[in-house]
């Protein structure tokens, strides 16, 4: 029986599953949750009845970073687990202050308290950080993508999604070719199909699909 991910297409959390999934041809069953009615089979399971969530056979992962590790563990044939402790660093990074800045300002009616302008600032600048790197290499890590890139990736786009024009304008040119790749990649594609929702009297969506012969 195939470990079961409860996903929704558009959340960088689950993008980023996703992605690592398909790189280590890992198949699951794929459920597409509508997080407004989320479904109680999910409910069941998911300690923090947030996506992504994956049950296997013996455990809940319910940490997307760790729902990538789990994957990669069990196959790697792209060879994203090799790099320096540096990429873990990098996606903390990314999924602290970067992503806090992110929230603050595509969200930021949530936010009164915080400046969108400010906290748009703050992410540009940290996203710059990457720009001597990927002006060197066309991947974080080298001339193939690591496990860093995927992990931050769903959450550059996302930013970019705030305002597209505007972060074409004032992004730096390495980085931008580093998202643009990732964008027009093949496995962003494939991870972006889109699935109905699911309930129990759906059919089971196998993720990644089988390969034709």
């Amino acid at each position: 029986m195939l470990p079961t991910l409860y996903s929704f297409r558009r959340c960088p959390y689950a993008i980023r599953a996703r992605l690592a999934i398909a790189s280590a041809q890992q198949q699951v069953a794929l459920r597409e949750v509508v997080l407004r009615d989320k479904p109680e089979a999910f409910l069941n399971v998911s300690p923090s009845a947030t996506v992504p969530c994956l049950v296997t056979s013996d455990q809940v992962i319910d940490e997307s970073l760790d729902i990538m590790i789990w994957a990669l563990t069990q196959s790697d044939p792209e060879a994203l687990l090799q790099m320096p402790e540096d990429g873990f660093v990098l996606i903390e990074r990314f999924d602290g202050a970067f992503k806090q800045a992110l929230d603050h300002t595509k969200y930021a009616v949530r936010f009164p308290e915080f400046d969108p302008q400010k906290t748009r600032a703050e992410a540009m600048l940290i996203l710059a950080q990457l720009e001597p790197r990927l002006a060197q290499n066309p991947w974080l890590f080298g001339t193939m993508p690591r496990l860093a890139d995927l992990a931050i990736l769903p959450f550059v786009r996302q930013f970019a999604m705030i305002d597209k024009p505007r972060f074409d304008r004032e992004v730096l040119p390495a980085t931008s070719h580093w998202l643009g790749k990732f964008l027009s990649s093949a496995r962003f594609t494939q991870v972006m199909e889109k699935h109905i929702p699911w309930s129990p009297n759906t059919k089971e969506v196998v993720f990644p699909p089988v390969n034709p012969a």
